[in-house]
């Protein structure tokens, strides 16, 4: 089957208020692989890789974000899906 993998950067208050954790849970409910981590200017990356209906889901879901956020906008990047990821993870770094 084949994959789709997006890179995002989600701008607006997202955090301080759990986005990441948020993130995480969505994928992992998804069945996706990736990663989310917090960028020194105050935004959120994240990179998703799995089925492209759940990849959507996950997409529209960004748009969103956790209870608390209030994103403003999002960055959106497709890239070549190559099966490199098993789980979806907080990166600290």
């Amino acid at each position: 089957m084949a994959k789709k993998c997006i890179h995002a950067i989600i701008h607006g208050r997202v955090q301080g208020v759990f986005f990441r954790d948020y993130t995480r849970k969505e994928a992992r409910r998804l069945g996706l692989g990736g990663w989310v981590r917090n960028l020194i200017d105050g935004t959120v990356e994240v990179l998703v890789e799995g089925a492209p209906e759940d990849v959507d889901r996950m997409l529209a879901w960004l748009h969103a974000g956790s209870p608390m956020a209030e994103v403003t906008a999002v960055d959106l990047q497709e890239q070549v899906a190559n099966n490199r990821f098993s789980d979806f993870v907080i990166r600290y770094a």
